[in-house]
């Protein structure tokens, strides 16, 4: 099992001032996937209640001289304290010039003081001018080829979308509401339509609040808003939409929602809500565009999927 390459300037970049401290906001240890043509962090694919987070890039954005090898099919996959990556990866910075050489990053076992079994360890090395760093972040052991065909199993489950997506046009705006919300209560329930509303609502034993975002930009299912509707109050729309299997309510955990927002860190172009089929979950997709174009990355993917507390419907 082998694993050695170069990171990119760009990539350096991407990971250290955007992804490591959205991240690490999600969940402070996760997966590293590694394959022939991707990179991966995952939260919580194989175990746990909490969100699920899959961020994934294409092999030439993050590295150069990309090598990698194993008797899994070219997978490689272990859990990473990303507090301590982000760590290594800011001291190799430390060092690094603007134009001058790459952080190389590689698999490998060392022996710790006082131990006598090797210990695997991710390591960042760059060599400056007049100095090298070197930075080993300690791994769990590699998974198993069963634990890494189920985790593609989980990966490949996790990549399904909802019927409807509606986008969300403002996500700062969408967070300072979420940290008024949250103040209120621990549930949130959340309603899509296939009218492009997204309702939000917090629900007290004396008080119910709520938001609502009104004709988004819908992806896949849609219909339009029956025109005796438009004066009816949020919950009524919500309630007769429903009935007619036009829209889809679930309850989350608002401590859930939040961290899935802190993904605004990213710098995304733009964000889409969506149900999952028979409420199983509520999934964000955050959405990155070529500098420059209106044109979606293909070689940048996030999304995270919120466990449902009730299907409230």
């Amino acid at each position: 099992m082998k694993f050695k390459a170069f990171l990119t300037h760009d990539g350096v970049n991407l990971l250290d001032k955007r992804f490591l401290p959205a991240l690490d906001k999600v969940g402070r240890t996760c997966h590293v996937f590694l394959t022939r043509d991707h990179a991966m962090f995952l939260h919580n694919l194989l175990a746990g209640d909490g969100v699920q987070c899959v961020a994934q890039f294409g092999r030439d954005l993050l590295f150069r001289d990309y090598r990698i090898s194993s008797q899994n099919d070219d997978r490689i996959a272990f859990s990473v304290d990303l507090a301590l990556f982000h760590r290594a990866l800011r001291s190799a910075l430390s060092i690094l010039q603007s134009q001058g050489p790459l952080i190389q990053i590689k698999l490998l076992k060392k022996i710790p003081a006082g131990s006598q079994q090797p210990t695997p360890f991710l390591s960042f090395e760059t060599k400056g001018y007049k100095s090298a760093v070197i930075h080993d972040v300690p791994i769990s052991k590699p998974l198993s080829r069963a634990d890494v065909t189920e985790l593609q199993t989980a990966l490949d489950m996790a990549q399904e979308l909802p019927q409807t997506l509606v986008q969300v046009p403002d996500l700062p705006q969408l967070q300072n509401l979420v940290d008024r919300l949250k103040n209120m209560g621990d549930i949130l329930s959340i309603s899509i339509t296939q009218y492009g509303d997204l309702h939000l609502q917090v629900s007290t034993g004396l008080v119910t609040v709520g938001s609502e975002f009104r004709k988004l930009r819908v992806l896949g299912g849609h219909a339009d808003a029956p025109p005796g509707d438009q004066n009816l109050s949020a919950p009524s729309r919500t309630r007769l939409a429903t009935e007619r299997g036009e829209a889809q309510s679930v309850q989350v955990s608002m401590k859930h929602l939040a961290k899935s927002i802190q993904c605004h860190l990213t710098k995304p172009d733009c964000a889409f809500y969506g149900i999952a089929p028979q409420g199983a979950c509520l999934t964000v997709i955050f959405q990155f565009f070529i500098p420059g174009t209106r044109q979606m990355d293909k070689s940048i993917s996030l999304h995270c999927r919120l466990p449902v507390l009730d299907t409230g419907s």
